[in-house]
């Protein structure tokens, strides 16, 4: 029975359309067609004409980009715009002359200017899929109203239905839905952006509820779009505690991770442990936060690279954080000079050396500690204030050895290496000459005055 309804529905629309051909066989019809393509051909010469003289304008504007862009949008449609005047001034010597009124060309200005408006108010959509998908749509629903095959197309669609249990879902339901969430998703996502923007630029916030206030708005505005689409269109949502269940059993076992990190997420954030801008180390990974997002934390490195790291890390790893409290951190620089030295000088010349490094803060102090008597060496350790981790610690560690290799060289305080010995217990024919051997003796008897060498 419904098969058949559906069929009668179709010969309907055949018929219309049959009709309509029918009608363009007529002699005013054609005359009519005729002016259409007339309208077209000045439109195009039109448009030819007028290029140049319009984007010369056009590249005068400047400091008003959203006026810049309609400019543009309008200058590539002038052509379609032509044509609509033209088409408008042919109906209006129609209804002047007192004749009937043109059906034909009526139909095709409506057509072109429903194009015409649609078209350059999609602009106002920067994703061009989306504009040109927009675009379509809303022109097809305009032309199919004109031409009168809306009325007829609905009832088909709304003929073709499936039912799952007591809900009958057609296909025009199922339309109905896509474009209602699409746009009411759209609406939620340019809201949100504005209102995300908004609560950035707030300095009355701290960083981190900044990022928590723009997630709850975007998450919340995307809960709230998708409830009123599916209310819209007559979805009842009490039914949606069965498919809420379902959704439920499926985060319980596939989307444990997913949830972990979102749930991570808002502890960040809640808590404040790590906010933008603050440098961290998690791993082998130095670097800075960029941005906090409900899944990873971007860490951007001092080689460029960006680390998209879960949050979930940030919870059960431990985690540095250089600037937590406040921007000073202190760092260790160890050496070594030779056993003929002053270890005192050495402290003191030391303490000067980092003094002379920019990045070393002064008014926190310097202090040097001699640790151990080495193998080779006596050895020492820097301590030393910065303020700018962000800016690398292993190069401000390489400047302070710098200052200390140039201060321990015009003092003449030496920076020995590791020496080894070897003792050969049985003898071994080495192949060495007598000359060779003598050096090798005198080399042994060199005063031991504690140097090791440079």
């Amino acid at each position: 029975m419904e098969m058949e309804r559906l069929a009668r529905l179709w010969q309907d629309v055949l018929d219309e359309g049959q009709n309509a051909l029918a009608f363009f066989y007529q002699p005013s019809q054609l005359a009519q067609v005729a002016a259409v393509i007339v309208c077209y051909i000045l439109a195009f010469l039109a448009d030819r004409a007028t290029r140049k003289p319009i984007e010369d304008q056009a590249r005068k504007i400047k400091g008003a980009p959203g006026v810049l862009r309609i400019v543009v949008a309008v200058r590539r449609r002038m052509r379609l715009v032509f044509f609509v005047l033209f088409l408008f001034l042919t109906t209006l010597l129609d209804v002047s002359a007192g004749g009937p009124r043109s059906q034909i060309v009526t139909i095709v200005f409506n057509l072109a200017l429903a194009l015409l408006v649609i078209s350059v108010a999609s602009r106002l959509v920067r994703n061009r899929l989306l504009s040109r998908s927009i675009t379509w749509i809303a022109w097809g629903t305009a032309a199919l109203s004109i031409l009168g095959l809306l009325q007829p197309l609905t009832r088909v669609l709304d003929s073709a239905a499936i039912f799952v249990g007591e809900n009958r879902i057609s296909a025009l339901v199922f339309i109905k839905t896509i474009l209602v969430l699409a746009i009411t998703l759209w609406v939620a996502s340019l809201v949100g952006r504005y209102l995300d923007g908004r609560v950035q630029r707030s300095e009355e916030l701290t960083p981190t509820l900044r990022v928590l206030i723009g997630k709850f708005l975007k998450i919340g505005l995307i809960l709230l779009s998708l409830a009123i689409s599916l209310a819209a269109v007559g979805v009842d949502l009490t039914a949606l505690t069965v498919l809420s269940g379902a959704i439920g059993v499926g985060l319980g076992f596939g989307l444990q991770k997913v949830v972990s990190n979102f749930i991570s997420g808002i502890i960040i954030l809640l808590d404040r442990s790590i906010k933008p801008g603050d440098t961290i180390s998690l791993d082998n990974t130095f670097g800075w936060i960029r941005e906090l997002r409900a899944r990873f934390v971007s860490v951007v490195t001092r080689d460029g690279k960006e680390y998209l790291i879960p949050n979930e890390d940030f919870i059960t790893n431990k985690v540095i954080n250089w600037s937590f409290s406040n921007d000073l951190v202190r760092v260790d620089v160890e050496f070594g000079v030779s056993y003929n030295s002053d270890p005192h000088q050495v402290i003191e010349i030391a303490k000067e050396a980092a003094l002379t490094v920019d990045r070393v803060v002064a008014h926190r102090g310097v202090v040097c500690w001699m640790t151990a008597f080495g193998s080779s060496s006596i050895d020492f350790i820097i301590r030393f204030w910065i303020k700018d981790a962000p800016a690398g610690i292993v190069n401000v560690k390489g400047q302070v050895l710098i200052a200390l290799w140039d201060a321990f060289k015009e003092a003449g305080i030496n920076i020995p290496f590791p020496h080894r010995e070897i003792i050969m217990r049985t003898p071994v024919d080495l192949g060495v000459s007598d000359a060779d051997l003598e050096l090798l003796r005198r080399s042994r008897r060199e005063p031991e005055d504690g140097s090791s060498g440079q």
